[in-house]
């Protein structure tokens, strides 16, 4: 009895030095030095976007904003100077494919070549397939993968010159797995995730590095500013609570955390939170069992309404009691803390 109890003890310590082990090798931070290095972030003003900038400039990185609401740039803007950095907030429209080269060109101007650029500006629209339109589409396509295109072609010049550059993509697991009610959004996800790839690939014989991040849900505060369609009370609260659960959802600052790691290691992807993980390599064993599952899952969520269920809604104008509940505090936390608000 006493030698099973202290083989068990082994192989418990075993297990747990393994699990610790392999904990360090994912979070090994690499050797990249953020110090003085010029670094661009699409949708820096809120979210992750937000978080990630925090990151750089606490690393003491110079660092470039950018997004279309002047106010909330400069909330984010005033946040990040009054750490002592030096920051430069522009705005700019990224679904203007001339807004993003001067976007590249100014920030070259005034804070020199770019050394890491980060894709992170995105949009959401919420909804049951039979509400969305060609237009919602578009939209995902221009931000999700034309605006990360042109910003790509944009710094390239520079970077092939000086045989560096780091690119990071922030896509998600949606672009990896279609999931029921974020169509559109997984279609740009989708098509960013094959232009990511497709660069890394051609351009690590110049010293450029591309990252595709891919995230689970991450509880950043993001529903709010969401494009919601369909039964929208109903469609708000199912995302909102989503996103605000500790189980399925993940912390924002360590996902910025683990995101900068991966860029500084050079990493060709990283998919971040346990469950976008799982679903990942499922979805890579058994596609079709999987989209069957989805399926399944699909008929949970709210369906398609009437016309009105054509309307576009923010998250915020969509609220319920059931929204505001106790379910979605962490939600409503991050969306205090990310400049959601």
């Amino acid at each position: 009895m006493k030698r099973h109890t202290r083989n068990n003890w082994l192989a418990a310590a075993g297990a747990a030095t393994l699990l610790a082990a392999a904990t360090l090798f994912v979070n090994r931070r690499g050797s990249y030095d953020l110090r003085g290095r010029v670094v661009l972030i699409t949708g820096g003003s809120r979210g992750l976007g937000l978080i990630l900038a925090r990151q750089a400039v606490a690393d003491g990185a110079r660092v470039a904003i950018c997004a279309r609401d002047a106010d909330e740039l400069e909330r984010a803007r005033q946040e990040l100077a009054a750490q002592g950095a030096e920051v430069l907030a522009l705005v700019r429209d990224l679904s203007d494919a001339i807004e993003v080269r001067t976007l590249v060109a100014e920030v070259e101007q005034q804070l020199g070549p770019i050394d890491v650029l980060i894709n992170n500006a995105g949009i959401i629209t919420a909804g049951p397939l039979d509400h969305m339109e060609v237009r919602d589409y578009e939209e995902s396509l221009d931000v999700h993968f034309w605006a990360p295109l042109h910003a790509m072609q944009a710094v390239l010049p520079a970077m092939r010159r000086r045989g560096e550059g780091k690119i990071v993509n922030i896509a998600s697991v949606g672009g990896k797995v279609a999931v029921p009610h974020l169509v559109p959004y997984s279609a740009g996800k989708f098509a960013l995730v094959g232009l990511s790839e497709g660069f890394r690939a051609e351009l690590l014989q110049y010293g450029i590095q591309v990252t595709t991040v891919c995230p689970g849900l991450m509880r950043t505060g993001s529903p709010r500013n969401a494009t919601i369609k369909g039964q929208h009370e109903k469609e708000y609260a199912a995302f909102s609570i989503a996103d605000s659960l500790p189980v399925i959802s993940m912390d924002a600052d360590s996902a910025g955390r683990l995101i900068w790691n991966a860029c500084r290691r050079g990493d060709a992807e990283v998919i971040l939170g346990l469950p976008a993980k799982l679903l990942s390599a499922f979805h890579g064993l058994l596609p079709g069992t999987t989209a069957d599952l989805l399926s399944w899952a699909n008929r949970t969520l709210p369906g398609p309404t009437d016309v009105m269920g054509n309307e576009r809604r923010r998250g915020s104008e969509s609220t319920s009691e059931l929204s505001e509940s106790w379910l979605t505090t962490l939600t409503k936390k991050a969306e205090q803390k990310y400049n959601q608000v």
